[in-house]
């Protein structure tokens, strides 16, 4: 079982890599920013998968907090992307 756990693993680190490749060639930020979470997201579940294949506990909190970072990242990237409101007047 640890083996198909592993080649499992194995080929979300390719489709990560291929992730790369959006990033670099990315015609827009939001293209590239989707690109980046796919990489968190497959960080998370090969991080998820070795931690069920045998790599311990300790596997499964890094786990959570690439997950944690990737929340933060998305919601980051929305506030910067939003056009500046106008100021309210006050009278």
């Amino acid at each position: 079982m640890d083996e198909v756990l592993r080649s499992a693993a194995g080929l979300v680190v390719i489709a990560v890599a291929l992730g790369l490749i959006r990033i670099f060639r990315g015609s827009r930020d939001a293209d590239r920013m989707m690109a980046v979470q796919l990489i968190g997201t497959g960080g998370i579940a090969v991080m998820l998968l070795l931690a069920v294949s045998g790599a311990g506990p300790a596997a499964i909190d890094v786990a959570l907090t690439l997950a944690l970072l990737a929340a933060f990242a998305s919601v980051a990237f929305v506030k910067s992307a939003q056009p500046p409101r106008p100021a309210e007047s006050r009278e």
